[in-house]
């Protein structure tokens, strides 16, 4: 299977990379899912990187009028994909160590969650990268449902965040967290990393070397 330039592009840029030039291009908060952090292989720590195209996965509450998807999600995630599980607020976990498992063995890159994770130590043996707001111990089907594979979902983060993530979109995770690079604004931020990585990299150097903070600035940012 041919892999996407898209993500070959971005492999080489950090969460930070992505989410300073959506700022450029005006995107609301650079694409940051605010709350989101690493919780395996390792907890906010080591090289973990995610890359690739959403697959987006709608829980809702058991008394919404949605209807119930048919099947299990996990079966039909695409390979190179970045699971993403869309939940209302519950004590209740809504992914564990089997769909881990079962993702792995699909091909996904790695797996991003609206919610709470359990059986934290399963994803942490079999290696497979689990961003969450929070762990817990309770299975979901008695709080929630899934009623949607694939389809747009909004994710609510603090200060009133609201980002929508559809699908085509890219997910890129890492210590610094995940951001949402929209499938139509990726030809436009992704020409733009390079040069700001590299100015970063040449301020760096002049600081380290002495010269101020506003200096390297004005020369290598040109502000």
């Amino acid at each position: 299977m041919a892999t996407d330039p898209i993500v070959q592009q971005l492999a080489n840029f950090t969460a930070c990379d992505v989410a300073d030039a959506l700022l450029k291009l005006k995107h609301p908060n650079g694409g940051f899912l605010a709350g989101i952090t690493l919780w395996s292989p390792e907890r906010q720590a080591g090289p973990t990187k995610i890359v690739g195209p959403v697959y987006t996965v709608k829980y809702a509450p058991l008394s919404d009028v949605a209807e119930k998807v048919e099947g299990h999600y996990v079966d039909t995630i695409p390979a190179g994909a970045v699971v993403f599980l869309s939940s209302p607020p519950t004590p209740n976990a809504v992914y564990g160590g089997l769909m881990s498992t079962r993702a792995r063995y699909r091909g996904a890159v790695g797996t991003v969650i609206d919610g709470r994770l359990r059986d934290l130590q399963e994803h942490r043996d079999l290696g497979y990268p689990v961003f969450a707001r929070d762990v817990g111990t309770t299975a979901p089907q008695e709080v929630v449902k899934v009623v949607g594979i694939n389809i747009p979902v909004t994710f609510t983060g603090t200060h009133d965040q609201n980002v929508l993530i559809s699908p085509g979109d890219y997910l890129v995770g890492d210590l610094n967290g995940v951001v949402v690079l929209p499938q139509h604004l990726a030809a436009q931020a992704i020409p733009l990393m390079q040069p700001q990585v590299s100015a970063d990299e040449q301020m760096a150097a002049a600081i380290q070397g002495g010269m101020s903070f506003v200096d390297a600035s004005k020369k290598y940012r040109g502000k």
